[in-house]
């Protein structure tokens, strides 16, 4: 099938020669191929302007991004092959790294699919699509997924906020297959029940499980507080990894009622207890009424979802660090998570710091967090290190 041409302007096709995949709309040639005689979704050659291939991906006329690139080269289709391929060499890194089923095991641009997410809960598979262009690829995908895991059942979770962008539909339905058993996750021995349809994301945050294992080694017989807890995730660890008391907070209570049946089912109900509100009014109750806690993990959604955000983000992660902090016994841990692209590595620490300066505190950084590696990192695409934090010793000044 011969595909229709997308023109670059002369020297625009730079960024993808150096490994990037997006093409955005003042990049491309409109008098030799208008966007506008595209439809979202359409396949396309992207061709530079010295009329060399550079590959094939797809076009949204509507989005800032107009253009995809998913194979470099002519040759390829956007087709079941295609997508059995590139899951076949996704799937072999996940089952070097992780002995058991539960893994993102497909990463976007990371793992050579723009706009496609897949993570994987045994034998049930949560899809999400972020673009014009794999919503129109969605029967390639699921047949691709039928043919490498051969499922129970496959969910389509597109309510992502992103997806607005693209002009594209919220929902989430089941591509195939039934959910008339539990969906489950299992960490760290233990094993949570999710709510894939309903629940945010796509059900569980795969991309903290390595910086949940690194936090076992520091709760033996402490007190830990869970701020953003959703389903728990770090709590029950640090309660199975031996913490006396765990406190887990979230606006939730459809997610607290989940976790409380979490550490119920596995013999952590004593030592667990979960409080509904926000984090910032609830922290504020806490440091009134003197609780003090070892270990105090933060990870909030992200404060920062537009470059233009930036200024108050950078002013609420501070506010919630320093809210943490109050909370905090002498020589007490603080976990600090960003998962805001837009905020720098560096300018997480600058939050922490200042806020620390402020109570005068003292931070030592332990260890430096992002996010595991079932989320490879492309090199070219900065877009794709999102995750960052910090596991801090905090002491008086």
């Amino acid at each position: 099938m011969t595909l229709p041409p997308l023109y670059l302007k002369r020297g625009e096709d730079a960024r993808l020669r150096a490994g990037h995949l997006w093409v955005f709309s003042n990049e491309v040639d409109t008098k030799r191929s208008p966007v506008t005689a595209f439809a979202p979704g359409d396949a396309c050659v992207i061709v530079d302007a010295g009329d060399r291939a550079l590959g094939v991906g797809y076009v949204n006329p509507a989005s800032l991004i107009a253009a995809r690139l998913v194979a470099r080269g002519s040759a390829h289709a956007l087709d079941r092959s295609l997508f059995v391929h590139r899951l076949n060499v996704a799937l072999a890194l996940r089952e070097r790294l992780y002995a058991e089923p539960f893994y993102r095991l497909l990463y976007g641009e990371s793992d050579g699919v723009p706009g496609l997410t897949l993570d994987r809960f045994d034998d049930v598979i949560v899809a999400q699509a972020t673009t014009a262009g794999i919503e129109r690829l969605k029967p390639e995908v699921e047949a691709a997924v039928q043919k490498v895991l051969k499922p129970r059942a496959m969910i389509w979770k597109n309510d992502a906020g992103i997806r607005v962008l693209e002009n594209l539909p919220m929902y989430a339905d089941i591509a195939f297959g039934d959910l008339t058993a539990p969906v489950t996750v299992r960490e760290g021995e233990l094993r949570f029940e999710l709510d894939v349809l309903g629940g945010q994301k796509t059900g569980w945050f795969y991309d903290q499980h390595a910086n949940r294992d690194r936090l076992v080694h520091y709760v033996a017989g402490r007190r830990v507080l869970d701020v953003f807890s959703y389903l728990g995730a770090w709590g029950l660890r640090a309660a199975a990894g031996g913490a006396r008391e765990v406190l887990c907070v979230d606006a939730s209570q459809a997610a607290l009622h989940r976790l409380d049946a979490a550490a119920a089912a596995n013999g952590l109900a004593a030592r667990v207890r979960s409080v509904h509100g926000d984090a910032f009014d609830v922290l504020k109750e806490l440091r009134a009424a003197r609780e003090r806690f070892d270990v105090v993990v933060v990870d909030p959604p992200a404060f920062v979802k537009r470059k233009k955000d930036i200024a108050q983000g950078r002013l609420a992660y501070r506010r919630i660090n320093m809210a943490a902090m109050q909370l905090l016994a002498p020589d007490g841990i603080l976990v600090s998570c960003s998962c805001s692209h837009h905020l720098a590595r560096g300018e997480l620490l600058g939050a922490i710091q200042a806020g620390a300066r402020e109570l005068e505190r003292q931070v030592q950084v332990l260890e430096v967090l992002q996010q595991g590696p079932d989320h490879p990192i492309h090199p070219a695409i900065p877009e794709t290190d999102y995750l960052k934090g910090y596991l801090c010793r905090v002491l008086p000044a």
